[in-house]
């Protein structure tokens, strides 16, 4: 008889791609510029809608957008951002379009100061992972005091799209935080 993981209760109910989300990525440690790139994109496009729906339309977007390629996203001109607004398999809001390439911009300057969008994000925590050890989703925050530094670093460089409660999804995703309740099979794998 196979035993049922016990999970964080946000992922109740849903499907095999939330579940595998949850079960293969979040909170683990990104190091990886493309990908925290990546993250940093698809939270701004979540503002005001939920994961699991831009979570479904992950693939269309690393399509859309050349895999997340900061140096070519950031020469977008009209013409892709007309195409990109008519491609259905992604948020068509030109706002967060248009904020996906100014961070693409904004990017290669941190790169530039930086050496890496790694080395400029972990600083925030340190360089490494900050583990709490949360009961419930009530005790997890929308956003903390890191959070809302790196959110006033990253606009003061240009950046859109990143107000302290997305930084703060953002180092969920990222593993800067392990927010897995203690609970969850998770928490531990990833302390």
């Amino acid at each position: 008889m196979k035993t049922e993981k016990t999970r964080c209760h946000w992922t109740a109910g849903t499907d095999e791609l939330y579940l595998r989300y949850h079960d293969e990525e979040w909170g683990v440690p990104v190091h990886e510029d493309r990908l925290l790139f990546e993250f940093l994109i698809l939270e701004g496009a979540q503002a005001g809608l939920s994961w699991r729906t831009v979570l479904n339309k992950r693939q269309n977007y690393r399509a859309a957008f050349d895999n997340f390629d900061a140096e070519k996203i950031a020469r977008y001109g009209e013409a892709k951002i007309a195409k990109l607004l008519n491609n259905e398999g992604i948020i068509r809001n030109k706002l967060k379009i248009n904020s996906a390439i100014q961070n693409a911009q904004a990017f290669l300057k941190v790169r530039e100061e930086f050496g890496t969008l790694d080395a400029y994000l972990w600083r925030f925590v340190g360089g490494k992972p900050i583990i709490n050890r949360r009961k419930s989703m009530s005790e997890v925050p929308a956003k903390t005091e890191i959070s809302d530094a790196m959110s006033k670093d990253l606009l003061k460089r240009g950046f859109k799209f990143v107000g302290s409660t997305i930084c703060y999804a953002n180092m969920q995703a990222v593993g800067m935080v392990n927010d897995h309740l203690v609970t969850c099979f998770r928490h531990k794998e990833l302390s």
